[in-house]
């Protein structure tokens, strides 16, 4: 495509894309906190000054929480990377940095697996998709095992006016559709050049069990530290429900928000619109659970993208 452009043609276009690609991301922040209709980003801002717990011991620890749910994001990704070639700590975390920023506006963070994938020779990057959705789809099950038991309980635990029939039906038609959608893509076996259900199946069976159970116990280890993160935060705000009872909304919360596909920039809304429903329910008001959801993006998607932006701009394309 273009092999007859001039070198440094070909070199100002791609730090074009860098740029573009860290002033997008850095735009829709700016437009996600200040245009935001369910959450105005002064009135945020005062609620944190007058919420006298925010303190700089539980600011250092919630930034220590982050800290800790993206050091175990990047171990993940160094443990599936061994399992083709040894990579430093500090390799897994410019590549899962980088890979966050530019995923910031792509729907459901597809543009991670191109990021990650460029990192590393043509050769090698077919693997290294198949490898980022093995390590997405443990984090899922992990999210999906968990909120469906804490979905259970909470249902059991409080009254909801959900229509149990209508997400019965939607349940069955959803399931119906992608029975059909695997079908149709087995039977294409293609899902994009060079890669097909059956090649990526037959890769996913070579891969030893201990990378299996090494990058599960990380995805559960994440789990665990921002969901209770979370917890933390609404305990700052004065919320005063048991760490049982808010780990039942929360598992929850974060069930069905990861269910419903949307642009990564969108994320905190859905989870906003979620956990606003959940936490009415026993009696959390609105603003308290938007500025809980605000400030874990901030901690876990903005400022992580920050330092992302920073790899993105340093980014050399791997040619061999």
């Amino acid at each position: 495509m273009f092999g007859k452009i001039p070198h440094k043609t070909k070199q100002f276009f791609f730090v074009l894309i860098k740029l573009s690609i860290v002033v997008g991301a850095f735009y829709f922040i700016y437009n996600k906190l200040t245009s935001n209709p369910d959450l105005n980003f002064q009135d945020f801002v005062n609620y944190l000054a007058e919420a006298n717990q925010f303190s700089l011991k539980t600011i250092s620890f919630l930034i220590i929480l982050s800290f800790l749910n993206w050091f175990f994001e990047i171990l993940k990704w160094q443990a599936l990377v061994s399992s083709l070639k040894k990579i430093s700590f500090y390799k897994a975390m410019e590549q899962s940095l980088s890979s966050l920023t530019a995923s910031l506006l792509t729907p459901n963070r597809i543009g991670e697996y191109g990021v990650k994938a460029m990192y590393y020779s043509p050769s090698e990057r077919k693997r290294m998709v198949a490898l980022n959705l093995l390590g997405n789809g443990l984090q899922m099950l992990v999210t999906v095992l968990l909120g469906s038991v804490g979905l259970y309980l909470f249902l059991n635990e409080y009254e909801t006016d959900i229509n149990y029939h209508k997400i019965a039906r939607f349940g069955v038609i959803i399931s119906f559709i992608a029975v059909i959608g695997y079908i149709a893509i087995s039977k294409s076996q293609v899902l994009f050049k060079g890669f097909s259900v059956q090649k990526i199946t037959n890769y996913f069976k070579q891969l030893p069990f201990k990378i299996y159970s090494i990058v599960f116990i990380f995805a559960v280890i994440r789990y665990a530290i921002f969901s209770f993160q979370f917890y933390y935060i609404l305990t700052l705000f004065g919320v005063s429900a048991s760490y049982y009872n808010a780990l039942i909304i929360i598992t929850s919360m974060y069930f069905l928000a990861s269910v419903i596909p949307s642009l990564f920039i969108f994320d905190v809304i859905i989870k906003g619109s979620v956990a606003v429903y959940l936490f009415a329910i026993v009696g959390v008001n609105a603003f308290t659970v938007l500025s809980t959801v605000t400030i874990m993006w901030l901690l876990n998607v903005v400022i992580p993208s920050v330092f992302g932006s920073i790899f993105v701009l340093k980014f050399k394309l791997h040619k061999s």
